[in-house]
């Protein structure tokens, strides 16, 4: 009896000891996993140093095209239509013939004009003649003082309707010029208003209108806080030239210059009317175009640069995440400017040769983990690197 109970004890704490055994192999392999587990390689994210140079900030504004001479053309002279000289929306030359008006009754009137004139020009020699004679028999005493006096006055008044014959002889040569209706000013003409055969009254028909083409001028409003800004930029002479970009064309960005700022703000608006001038050889640009005016406002010598997909947005505050020598990370707070193509004006928040995540950024759940850096660059290769880069507001 006691040998079976030695022989159950010694299996019993064999037992045992292979369960306290494989309790703590397990707990060995558990403890090494969890370890394995927890210490996983750090995240790989794309990292690029803030730019650093020099730009020119742009501000964009809405503008329309105008024509810089309109004209709505009437005739100067009644009469009716004999011919319409032209193609409705064609371009013409000022002096080229727009409307003919029936010419015969003007003619005539000038020919009667001019045999008035010759008339009066027939009595004043007469007058001339009577007038010499009468101071020659005067010496003679063989007329009186009045008499003499009398053909001197008569010789005042031939004077004088040669004179008004003459005055009226142009008058009448000026209104049959004017019965050739031609173009004031070099353009596009619009719709013949009036056709041949119908009555036109002068200065109240309007015939049609001729609109300037070369060049055009483009009208756009900047607000208060913005002219205030761009007037020492503007003083310097540096904002002369302006970028124009046109609604429903293929994108191509005109020079323009700025050649008017109006002399008040508008009080209804707080608004302030600029005015740019634009060549137009070819006629292609139509008054009554929008534009998109691109205007420089501001120069920095030294602006902090960052890509757009860096700034990440929680709630109303931006800020972005940089790395440091131990490749740990850190939330920066940041204050934007305006948008320099694809990177951002830093205005407060980073210094310079900081190292800013560009890439990647969802694999950083917060500060002070360590990442594994690879250097990239801020832009692309071919980004622009002058120092004068369109800026449009964020």
């Amino acid at each position: 009896m006691e040998s079976l109970t030695e022989k159950n004890f010694s299996t019993i704490s064999r037992a045992l000891a292979l369960t306290v055994l494989l309790a703590t192999t397990l707990a060995g392999c558990r403890a090494q996993s969890e370890e394995t587990a927890a210490a996983p390689p750090p995240p790989e994210v794309d990292v690029a140093e803030v730019v650093i140079r020099p730009v020119t900030l742009w501000e964009s504004f809405t503008g329309r095209v105008e024509a810089a001479e309109t004209v709505d053309l009437r005739p100067r002279v009644s009469g009716y239509i004999q011919e319409v000289a032209f193609e409705e929306g064609e371009l013409v030359e000022a002096g080229d013939l727009l409307f003919q008006i029936d010419p015969r009754p003007y003619e005539a009137r000038a020919q009667a004009a001019r045999a008035d004139l010759a008339q009066a020009r027939s009595g004043l020699e007469l007058a001339r003649s009577e007038a010499r004679r009468a101071s020659t028999l005067l010496e003679s005493r063989a007329i009186s003082r009045e008499e003499h006096d009398q053909r001197q006055a008569a010789l005042m008044n031939a004077r004088a309707r040669v004179d008004a014959a003459e005055a009226a002889l142009d008058s009448a040569e000026l209104d049959l010029e004017y019965t050739r209706v031609t173009a004031p000013v070099s353009g596009r003409t619009g719709r013949a208003l009036v056709t041949r055969g119908n009555l036109a009254n002068a200065d109240q028909t309007l015939l049609t209108t001729v609109v300037s083409v070369d060049p055009v001028h483009v009208y756009f409003q900047a607000d208060e806080k913005t002219a205030f800004e761009s007037r020492q930029l503007m003083a310097s002479g540096h904002a002369q030239a302006l970028r124009i970009a046109l609604d429903g064309g293929d994108g191509e960005a005109y020079r323009g210059q700025l050649d008017f700022i109006d002399n008040r703000l508008n009080p209804e608006t707080g608004t302030l009317q600029y005015r740019a001038v634009l060549d137009n050889p070819d006629g292609l640009i139509r008054p009554g175009q929008f534009a998109r005016v691109e205007m420089p406002v501001a120069e920095l010598d030294q602006a902090l640069l960052v890509t757009r997909k860096a700034v990440l947005t929680d709630q109303d505050r931006r800020y972005v995440y940089v790395v440091d020598d131990s490749n740990l990370t850190a939330r920066r707070q940041v204050t934007t400017g305006r948008q320099v193509d694809d990177l951002l004006v830093i205005r407060d928040g980073l210094n310079s040769g900081d190292r800013v995540i560009v890439n990647g950024v969802q694999k950083v759940f917060g500060a002070g983990m360590e990442v594994n850096p690879q250097r990239v660059a801020m832009e692309a290769p071919d980004s622009p690197q002058d120092d004068t880069i369109a800026v449009v507001q964020p």
